[in-house]
């Protein structure tokens, strides 16, 4: 991950209603989750919920898809794991597993589980 990217992915996330959208989102995992219920589920109005995916979605930490009347959002699992790893790399004098992260937390290399990042 380029280092403008992070900083553009850790500034979307460096805000209370935004990090607690987007974790909800995560939790989701590839089912995602109506943008009026992350509104609800953070008790942030509905117009300002809508800045705040926006935000995170510029950042492209997720991707919105229609379905129906319902505007569905989802997290981009790559660009987390990417992030994750750009902050981790250098973990430890380039040593993550020191740190008790092994390699693969660090690297997008092999995807185990398509659904979870």
């Amino acid at each position: 991950m380029e280092t403008s990217n992070a900083i553009s992915a850790l500034g979307a996330l460096a805000q209370e209603h935004r990090l607690a959208a987007f974790r909800l989102l995560v939790r989701a995992g590839k089912d995602g989750i109506a943008a009026g219920e992350l509104a609800r589920q953070t008790t942030v109005a509905h117009n300002t919920m809508s800045s705040h995916l926006a935000i995170l979605s510029q950042a492209g930490l997720i991707t919105a898809t229609r379905q129906g009347r319902s505007i569905i959002y989802r997290m981009v699992p790559d660009v987390m794991r990417d992030l994750l790893g750009f902050l981790a790399d250098d973990c430890c004098q380039g040593r993550p597993e020191l740190c008790g992260l092994t390699h693969s937390t660090t690297t997008n290399n092999d995807k185990t589980d398509a659904n979870c990042c």
